[in-house]
């Protein structure tokens, strides 16, 4: 089992954010989805590697509300395995702060 994780920050609109999150989720490498305005933590959603599908509904309509309810969010995805090179700027090895 592969232990490496890094971060990935997401910044954008709403829809746009739900719409990322939904590809990354599909991609099946997500730990953890933390929602954050500004530097505060909103809300944490621990997945299980390989949660995709049906399973991934409940926490897309989950992270839609919070995103919807919020200006100004972004969100912090944890991911297993190495970084994709052409994404190394906008990720951390360590978790979000």
């Amino acid at each position: 089992m592969d232990t490496h994780s890094w971060w990935q920050k997401i910044e954008a609109r709403s829809n746009e954010l739900l719409e990322q999150l939904k590809s990354i989720l599909h991609e099946g490498n997500v730990r953890r989805v933390v929602v954050k305005q500004h530097d505060r933590t909103v809300a944490e959603f621990p997945l299980s590697v390989g949660v995709v599908g049906a399973v991934a509904a409940p926490i897309l309509a989950a992270v839609g509300a919070v995103v919807a309810l919020l200006a100004d969010c972004s969100l912090e995805v944890e991911r297993t395995g190495d970084p994709p090179a052409s994404a190394a700027g906008g990720t951390q090895p360590g978790p979000p702060r």
